[in-house]
């Protein structure tokens, strides 16, 4: 499963979106909102929505 190169999320195949670069290097988005945020330069682990849900992936994990 590849990890999306914005949001760091595990996705299966069939979704998502593969980008292969001039340069050879390979960016997997899981969504188009992941895509464009990228394309807008944003970093992913400054963006409000990747923190809180990993904020809640981790307090689900304490859970279980």
């Amino acid at each position: 499963m590849p990890e999306c190169s914005f949001c760091k999320k595990n996705y299966n195949i069939p979704q998502g979106l593969t980008y292969v670069l001039v340069n050879g290097e390979i960016l997997y988005f899981c969504s188009s909102k992941c895509q464009k945020n990228n394309k807008l330069g944003r970093r992913g682990d400054k963006t409000n929505w990747v923190k809180k849900r990993d904020k809640k992936a981790k307090l689900e994990s304490k859970i279980n």
